[in-house]
C-alpha cells in the first residue's frame, strides 16, 4: 500500500437489509412479549422487556444511520491511511486525526473491523467500517490488510 492512500465509502444498502431484517423482528418481539407480559401476573418481567427493546431499536437505529447510510454528522465518509496517522473525514466537514493508541480490531468473518485510538485533542474515539462501505472490494483488504499492525 503506498503511503497516504485515501479511501473514500459509500452507503451500504445492502447491510442495511441485513440489519434491518435482525433488529425489526428483534424489537417487535421484545416489545410484543412485553406487552402482553404488562397485562400478565409478571409485569416486573415486562420492565426488562421494554428496556431491551428500546436498546435494541436504538442500537439498530444508530448502526444503520450511522454506519451502514451515514447519515449522521458523526459518520466517517472518508478514510486517509498512512504509517504515522489515520485521518477520518467525517460528514459535517470535521476531521479526526487518530494519532496515538490506534488499535484495529478485525471481526472474524471478515465483513467488519473497529478502529479506535486518541485523536489531536486527547479524546478517544471509535469508529466501526463495513465491508460495504467500500466501493472497491479490493480496497477494503487492502486496507485492512495494512492496518493489521495496530493489533
Amino acid at each position: 500500500m503506498k503511503n497516504g492512500e485515501r479511501f473514500i465509502l459509500v452507503q451500504d444498502r445492502r447491510g442495511m437489509m441485513w440489519d434491518l431484517m435482525l433488529y425489526v423482528p428483534t424489537v417487535l418481539a421484545l416489545f410484543a412479549i412485553g406487552f402482553k407480559l404488562w397485562y400478565g401476573p409478571n409485569q416486573s418481567w415486562a420492565y426488562v422487556l421494554f428496556f431491551m427493546s428500546s436498546f435494541f431499536l436504538f442500537a439498530g437505529a444508530n448502526r444503520i444511520l450511522s454506519g451502514r447510510l451515514m447519515l449522521l454528522p458523526g459518520s466517517p465518509c472518508a478514510l486517509n491511511f498512512s504509517r504515522e496517522q489515520l485521518t477520518l473525514e467525517l460528514k459535517n466537514g470535521e476531521r479526526v486525526d487518530l494519532v496515538k493508541n490506534l488499535r484495529f480490531f478485525p471481526d472474524y468473518a471478515g465483513k467488519s473491523f473497529g478502529l479506535s485510538g486518541m485523536d489531536l485533542a486527547g479524546k478517544q474515539r471509535q469508529f466501526v467500517m463495513h465491508r460495504g462501505q467500500f466501493a472497491d472490494p479490493a480496497a477494503y483488504l487492502r486496507l485492512r490488510d495494512a492496518l493489521s499492525i495496530f493489533k
